[in-house]
């Protein structure tokens, strides 16, 4: 997580959080912590929330008979969870998210499984509708306490230049 510290008056100081374009570099890989492990009631939660209606993710009864004995935590809340821990490393900045690519659901996540992420700089080029913006492409991926991958994906997101941010305009 990128956190500096802004001074904003006589002894005063504020954290700021997030990256600019130019401090992102291909290649670089950001660990994003801290993890978060996953309540049955997360995921019960989420799955309600969203109206996803397939029982694997909330009838207990139903799951004993599937191929992993257990419910199991719904997709889209493991790429939310992914992506609002990189939320610090990556987008804090952003402008806007332009999309996620090629997501990949590798292994299933349980109730009380530890999901930690981290992301790579693939791509980035400067705007070329928006002076004061690149353009970044991260590939995100997710673990569980042993270690094994749960899910991979692409993001690309439109991060604001130093000096181009809405931080610079309200004062953050």
């Amino acid at each position: 997580m990128v956190q500096n510290i802004k001074k904003v008056g006589e002894n005063r100081f504020r954290e700021t959080f997030g990256r600019h374009y130019e401090e992102f570099h291909v290649g670089d890989i950001y660990e994003h912590r801290p993890g978060r492990t996953i309540s049955e009631a997360d995921n019960t939660w989420f799955t309600l929330l969203t109206m996803n209606t397939h029982p694997m993710h909330f009838d207990a009864e139903y799951a004993k008979a599937s191929e992993f004995g257990r419910c199991i935590v719904c997709s889209p809340l493991t790429i939310a969870l992914i992506v609002g821990m990189s939320v610090s490393d990556v987008s804090q900045k952003a402008i806007a998210n332009l999309g996620w690519t090629d997501i990949k659901m590798t292994h299933p996540l349980f109730a009380g499984d530890t999901l930690t992420a981290e992301s790579q700089v693939l791509s980035k080029r400067e705007s070329a509708s928006r002076p004061g913006a690149g353009i970044v492409n991260v590939s995100s991926t997710g673990f569980n306490q042993h270690g094994v991958v749960v899910c991979t994906f692409v993001r690309t997101i439109l991060v604001a230049r130093q000096g181009h941010g809405f931080e610079d305009k309200v004062g953050y």
